[in-house]
Protein backbone atom coordinates (compact mmCIF):
# COMPACT_ATOMS: atom_id res chain seq x y z
CA UNK A 1 0.00 0.00 0.00
CA UNK A 2 1.16 3.28 -0.94
CA UNK A 3 0.63 5.23 1.67
CA UNK A 4 0.69 9.52 0.25
CA UNK A 5 -3.10 10.10 1.29
CA UNK A 6 -4.57 7.31 3.16
CA UNK A 7 -5.28 7.55 6.93
CA UNK A 8 -3.99 5.57 9.44
CA UNK A 9 -5.29 5.63 12.82
CA UNK A 10 -3.03 5.07 15.75
CA UNK A 11 -4.65 3.77 18.97
CA UNK A 12 -2.39 4.75 22.05
CA UNK A 13 -0.21 7.23 19.86
CA UNK A 14 0.54 9.61 22.15
CA UNK A 15 2.98 7.64 23.70
CA UNK A 16 6.13 5.46 23.69
CA UNK A 17 5.79 2.09 20.85
CA UNK A 18 2.37 4.26 19.38
CA UNK A 19 4.20 7.69 18.82
CA UNK A 20 7.17 6.39 16.85
CA UNK A 21 4.70 4.32 15.00
CA UNK A 22 2.65 7.30 14.01
CA UNK A 23 5.49 9.27 12.90
CA UNK A 24 6.64 6.70 11.13
CA UNK A 25 3.42 6.46 9.12
CA UNK A 26 2.74 10.42 8.75
CA UNK A 27 6.87 10.25 7.35
CA UNK A 28 5.28 8.08 4.50
CA UNK A 29 2.59 10.56 3.39
CA UNK A 30 -0.03 9.15 5.76
CA UNK A 31 -2.95 11.55 7.78
CA UNK A 32 -2.59 10.53 11.02
CA UNK A 33 -5.50 9.76 13.71
CA UNK A 34 -4.31 9.71 16.74
CA UNK A 35 -6.12 8.36 19.57
CA UNK A 36 -5.45 9.03 23.53
CA UNK A 37 -6.65 8.44 26.65
CA UNK A 38 -4.88 10.58 29.08
CA UNK A 39 -1.90 12.01 27.07
CA UNK A 40 -3.81 14.46 25.70
CA UNK A 41 -0.96 17.26 26.21
CA UNK A 42 1.33 14.70 24.57
CA UNK A 43 -1.07 14.11 21.58
CA UNK A 44 -1.12 17.50 21.20
CA UNK A 45 2.66 17.46 21.11
CA UNK A 46 2.73 14.89 18.61
CA UNK A 47 -0.48 16.26 16.21
CA UNK A 48 2.22 19.80 15.96
CA UNK A 49 5.12 17.95 15.43
CA UNK A 50 3.82 15.41 12.79
CA UNK A 51 2.11 18.27 11.05
CA UNK A 52 5.44 20.56 11.13
CA UNK A 53 8.08 18.31 10.24
CA UNK A 54 5.74 16.18 7.27
CA UNK A 55 2.75 18.48 6.46
CA UNK A 56 0.27 15.42 7.01
CA UNK A 57 -3.64 16.60 8.23
CA UNK A 58 -3.99 14.68 11.92
CA UNK A 59 -6.85 14.62 14.67
CA UNK A 60 -6.92 13.81 18.09
CA UNK A 61 -9.18 11.58 19.74
CA UNK A 62 -9.78 10.43 23.17
CA UNK A 63 -11.64 7.58 24.19
CA UNK A 64 -10.83 4.87 27.09
CA UNK A 65 -10.66 1.50 25.62
CA UNK A 66 -12.47 -0.11 28.43
CA UNK A 67 -15.65 1.03 27.45
CA UNK A 68 -16.57 -0.38 24.23
CA UNK A 69 -18.88 2.46 23.88
CA UNK A 70 -16.27 5.02 23.77
CA UNK A 71 -14.42 2.24 21.13
CA UNK A 72 -17.39 2.10 18.73
CA UNK A 73 -17.47 5.91 19.06
CA UNK A 74 -13.22 6.28 17.95
CA UNK A 75 -14.23 4.68 15.07
CA UNK A 76 -17.21 6.72 13.76
CA UNK A 77 -15.57 9.52 14.25
CA UNK A 78 -12.47 9.03 13.13
CA UNK A 79 -14.15 7.74 9.91
CA UNK A 80 -16.36 10.93 10.28
CA UNK A 81 -13.48 13.08 10.24
CA UNK A 82 -11.59 11.49 7.65
CA UNK A 83 -14.00 9.87 5.52
CA UNK A 84 -12.05 6.62 5.28
CA UNK A 85 -9.41 4.56 7.48
CA UNK A 86 -7.19 2.97 5.33
CA UNK A 87 -4.79 1.72 8.18
CA UNK A 88 -5.36 0.52 11.51
CA UNK A 89 -2.89 0.32 14.31
CA UNK A 90 -4.10 -1.13 17.32
CA UNK A 91 -1.45 -0.39 19.20
CA UNK A 92 -2.80 0.55 22.64
CA UNK A 93 -2.11 -1.43 25.72
CA UNK A 94 -2.23 -2.11 29.16
CA UNK A 95 0.77 -4.02 31.04
CA UNK A 96 0.18 -4.79 34.74
CA UNK A 97 2.59 -6.80 37.09
CA UNK A 98 -0.95 -9.20 38.45
CA UNK A 99 1.21 -11.90 40.82
CA UNK A 100 -0.43 -15.35 40.33
CA UNK A 101 -2.68 -15.75 43.42
CA UNK A 102 -3.76 -11.99 43.70
CA UNK A 103 -5.32 -11.58 40.44
CA UNK A 104 -8.58 -10.02 40.86
CA UNK A 105 -11.77 -9.89 38.42
CA UNK A 106 -10.88 -6.21 37.37
CA UNK A 107 -7.35 -7.60 36.11
CA UNK A 108 -9.08 -9.57 33.49
CA UNK A 109 -11.52 -7.70 32.73
CA UNK A 110 -8.88 -4.62 31.97
CA UNK A 111 -6.49 -6.58 30.06
CA UNK A 112 -9.05 -8.16 28.10
CA UNK A 113 -11.38 -4.95 27.38
CA UNK A 114 -8.07 -3.08 26.50
CA UNK A 115 -5.48 -5.66 24.96
CA UNK A 116 -8.32 -7.88 23.11
CA UNK A 117 -11.87 -6.49 22.74
CA UNK A 118 -11.00 -3.17 21.78
CA UNK A 119 -8.76 -4.36 18.88
CA UNK A 120 -11.93 -6.73 17.88
CA UNK A 121 -14.36 -3.97 18.14
CA UNK A 122 -12.15 -1.78 15.49
CA UNK A 123 -10.94 -4.02 13.13
CA UNK A 124 -14.61 -4.81 12.84
CA UNK A 125 -15.67 -2.09 12.19
CA UNK A 126 -13.22 -0.30 10.04
CA UNK A 127 -12.53 -3.32 8.96
CA UNK A 128 -15.62 -3.35 7.10
CA UNK A 129 -15.07 0.22 5.70
CA UNK A 130 -11.80 -1.38 4.53
CA UNK A 131 -13.52 -4.36 2.53
CA UNK A 132 -15.95 -1.88 0.79
CA UNK A 133 -13.21 0.89 0.05
CA UNK A 134 -11.67 -2.47 -1.79
CA UNK A 135 -8.23 -1.94 0.84
CA UNK A 136 -6.85 -1.90 3.68
CA UNK A 137 -4.26 -3.24 6.44
CA UNK A 138 -4.29 -3.63 9.78
CA UNK A 139 -1.39 -4.20 12.18
CA UNK A 140 -1.95 -5.61 15.83
CA UNK A 141 0.86 -4.95 18.51
CA UNK A 142 1.15 -8.07 20.35
CA UNK A 143 4.47 -9.26 22.37
CA UNK A 144 6.60 -12.31 22.44
CA UNK A 145 5.86 -13.15 26.00
CA UNK A 146 2.52 -14.19 23.89
CA UNK A 147 3.78 -17.36 23.09
CA UNK A 148 6.56 -17.19 26.20
CA UNK A 149 4.44 -15.83 28.85
CA UNK A 150 5.64 -14.64 32.18
CA UNK A 151 4.06 -16.06 35.49
CA UNK A 152 3.46 -13.01 37.40
CA UNK A 153 1.73 -11.02 33.93
CA UNK A 154 -0.59 -14.07 33.44
CA UNK A 155 -3.70 -11.73 32.15
CA UNK A 156 -1.48 -9.50 29.77
CA UNK A 157 -0.26 -12.48 28.70
CA UNK A 158 -3.05 -14.40 27.37
CA UNK A 159 -4.96 -11.05 26.46
CA UNK A 160 -1.84 -10.82 24.28
CA UNK A 161 -1.89 -14.87 23.11
CA UNK A 162 -5.90 -14.04 22.18
CA UNK A 163 -4.59 -11.37 20.35
CA UNK A 164 -2.63 -13.65 18.34
CA UNK A 165 -5.48 -15.92 17.50
CA UNK A 166 -7.96 -12.88 16.64
CA UNK A 167 -5.16 -11.74 14.19
CA UNK A 168 -5.84 -14.79 12.13
CA UNK A 169 -9.20 -14.77 12.04
CA UNK A 170 -9.59 -11.61 11.35
CA UNK A 171 -7.22 -12.46 8.35
CA UNK A 172 -9.58 -15.03 7.07
CA UNK A 173 -12.75 -12.71 8.01
CA UNK A 174 -11.40 -9.51 6.06
CA UNK A 175 -9.68 -11.30 3.21
CA UNK A 176 -8.85 -10.68 0.25
CA UNK A 177 -9.07 -6.69 0.31
CA UNK A 178 -7.70 -6.27 3.78
CA UNK A 179 -4.68 -7.48 5.29
CA UNK A 180 -4.09 -8.02 8.93
CA UNK A 181 -1.05 -9.08 10.93
CA UNK A 182 1.11 -8.73 13.90
CA UNK A 183 4.16 -7.35 15.54
CA UNK A 184 5.40 -9.48 17.89
CA UNK A 185 8.14 -6.43 20.19
CA UNK A 186 10.84 -8.00 23.02
CA UNK A 187 12.94 -5.46 24.90
CA UNK A 188 12.49 -2.68 22.68
CA UNK A 189 11.06 -0.12 25.58
CA UNK A 190 11.68 -0.48 29.45
CA UNK A 191 8.48 -0.89 30.89
CA UNK A 192 7.79 2.22 33.63
CA UNK A 193 8.86 1.86 36.70
CA UNK A 194 11.51 -1.29 35.66
CA UNK A 195 15.00 -0.98 37.23
CA UNK A 196 17.53 0.29 34.45
CA UNK A 197 20.13 -1.96 36.12
CA UNK A 198 18.25 -5.27 35.28
CA UNK A 199 16.58 -3.85 32.22
CA UNK A 200 20.07 -3.02 30.66
CA UNK A 201 21.85 -5.72 32.44
CA UNK A 202 19.90 -9.04 32.51
CA UNK A 203 17.48 -8.03 29.70
CA UNK A 204 20.26 -7.33 27.11
CA UNK A 205 22.10 -10.52 27.79
CA UNK A 206 18.93 -12.40 27.22
CA UNK A 207 18.70 -11.54 23.94
CA UNK A 208 20.65 -13.37 21.16
CA UNK A 209 21.44 -9.95 19.47
CA UNK A 210 22.93 -9.12 22.72
CA UNK A 211 21.12 -5.71 22.97
CA UNK A 212 17.83 -3.97 23.25
CA UNK A 213 15.67 -2.47 20.66
CA UNK A 214 13.91 1.16 20.38
CA UNK A 215 10.20 1.61 19.28
CA UNK A 216 11.63 2.27 16.17
CA UNK A 217 11.84 -0.75 15.21
CA UNK A 218 8.77 -1.49 15.45
CA UNK A 219 7.54 1.32 13.30
CA UNK A 220 10.06 -0.10 10.46
CA UNK A 221 8.10 -3.30 11.24
CA UNK A 222 4.94 -2.24 10.74
CA UNK A 223 5.70 0.18 7.64
CA UNK A 224 7.09 -3.47 6.19
CA UNK A 225 3.47 -4.71 7.02
CA UNK A 226 1.80 -1.96 5.62
CA UNK A 227 3.35 -1.01 2.46
CA UNK A 228 6.03 -3.79 1.70
CA UNK A 229 4.18 -7.50 2.64
CA UNK A 230 1.85 -7.55 -0.12
CA UNK A 231 1.10 -11.25 -0.46
CA UNK A 232 1.43 -11.47 3.88
CA UNK A 233 -1.82 -12.00 6.19
CA UNK A 234 -2.37 -13.38 9.04
CA UNK A 235 1.49 -13.48 9.45
CA UNK A 236 3.26 -13.04 13.27
CA UNK A 237 6.42 -10.66 12.87
CA UNK A 238 9.19 -10.97 15.75
CA UNK A 239 10.77 -8.54 16.46
CA UNK A 240 12.63 -8.87 19.95
CA UNK A 241 16.64 -9.16 19.09
CA UNK A 242 16.35 -13.30 19.43
CA UNK A 243 15.01 -13.02 22.41
CA UNK A 244 12.08 -16.25 21.94
CA UNK A 245 14.91 -18.51 20.51
CA UNK A 246 17.26 -17.69 22.94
Amino acid sequence: MNLKGKTALVTGAARRVGRAIAAALAERGADIAIHYNRSREEARGLAAELESSYGCRTALFRADLSDARQVLGLAKSALRRFETVDVLVNSASVYRKTPFGKIRLDDWDSHLDINLKAPFLLSQALGAAMKKAGEGAIVNIADWAAIRPYADYMPYCVSKAGLLALNKALAKALAPEVRVNAVLPGPVLMPEGASRKFWEGEVRRATVLKRLGSPEDIARAVLFLVEGARFTTGAELTVDGGRLIA
